[in-house]
């Protein structure tokens, strides 16, 4: 018996072979999990991305048909943070803080409910490409403008104020380049100039360390 992991961009294909023996197959759609649980019986799968908007999700149903035929069910990151707050009390199991995010409604340090699927979403590249990311999550901006502020590159408003121009962003567009440079009235000019600087070396993943 294997394991299968549907992942990409989170983690490229060739990265996940090089860490473990878990078979990887692209970002997950609807039918999937059923055609692979039904036809090869893994023992566990992991669900870290997946598709949507132009091509149907994941279903609920084939996941809990997966479970009940005794597989292991994980998720984490993206897709599978999303399926696995709304099916972990029928035993899917979420991994990470995107994950508990969703479950209990609040990501710190932030006030406003995180329940929204635009969270996560990101566009990306065909698989000749190993589906790389063209857009930023705005999950991940939400932790890095939070680590920003934490280390003092930034004021807890101008992390606010940020956080908000790109949640109106739609999430296509989405990408650190464009937020400073619509950087909203009010915000310092010398505190986007640190950010900027800070940025490369200072960004957070917060999916790619959920995935891993």
């Amino acid at each position: 018996m294997t394991t299968i992991l549907f992942a990409g961009p989170t983690l490229r294909p060739e990265e996940v072979r090089s860490r473990s023996a878990v078979e990887c197959l692209p970002p997950v759609r609807q039918g999937d999990i059923y055609r692979v649980a039904s036809r090869r019986r893994p023992r566990a799968i992991g669900i870290v991305d997946g598709v949507f908007q132009h091509v149907p999700s994941v279903w609920h149903k084939e996941i809990l048909w997966a479970m009940a035929n005794g597989i292991h069910v994980f998720g984490a990151a993206s897709m599978g943070a999303l399926r696995a707050a709304e099916l972990h009390s029928f035993g899917m199991v979420g991994v990470g803080r995107i994950f508990e995010a969703y479950r209990s409604g609040a990501l710190a340090p932030y006030g406003e409910p995180f329940e929204d699927d635009d969270e996560v979403a990101v566009i990306h590249g065909p698989p000749e490409t190993g589906y790389v990311a063209l857009s930023e999550a705005m999950v991940n901006i939400r932790a890095t403008l939070a680590e920003a502020a934490s280390a003092g590159v930034i004021s807890t408003a101008t992390r606010d104020a940020l956080v908000r121009a790109a949640k109106k962003t739609f999430y296509q567009e989405r990408s650190y380049e464009a937020l400073l440079e619509r950087a909203p009235a009010g915000v310092p000019p010398e505190e986007a100039a640190a950010l900027r600087g800070w940025l490369p070396e200072g960004r957070v993943n917060l999916k790619r360390q959920d995935a891993l």
